[in-house]
């Protein structure tokens, strides 16, 4: 988050597995965090309104907050944290789900940024 474009809203939307069986499984969402923030504390509570004002959507495990990496034994699964700066901030409430909040950014992205992990067991 340190070198998004300054003083606009950003949005941390995404964590999702696309290596999980049956569809990309979506671990977290997250939006509306300040432009002044500087990160997220390590433990994110998993309240629909933190703190900040950001606000937790709903993630595949029918869930508000983050919900960690679990694949079955075998192969390593990819995580994609996806990171994007908007030009507004959305008004969304909160709980909503990857794909409204993708419909929500649509034509508000000025950057965007991208991390894979991998993890097995």
């Amino acid at each position: 988050m340190e070198h998004r474009p300054r003083r606009h809203p950003i949005s941390r939307p995404i964590v999702d597995d696309p290596d999980a069986p049956g569809k990309t499984w979506v671990h977290w969402v997250i939006y509306n965090i300040s432009a002044n923030s500087t990160g997220l504390p390590g433990a994110v509570p998993k309240n629909k309104t933190l703190d900040d004002s950001s606000l937790q959507g709903t993630n595949d495990f029918g869930r508000i907050g983050y919900n960690g990496p679990c694949p079955p034994p075998g192969k390593p699964h990819r995580y994609f944290f996806k990171v994007y700066a908007l030009d507004t901030t959305l008004s969304l409430k909160s709980g909503a789900t990857k794909s409204q909040l993708e419909a929500a950014m649509s034509g508000h992205i000025l950057a965007q940024g991208e991390m894979i992990g991998k993890y097995g067991r």
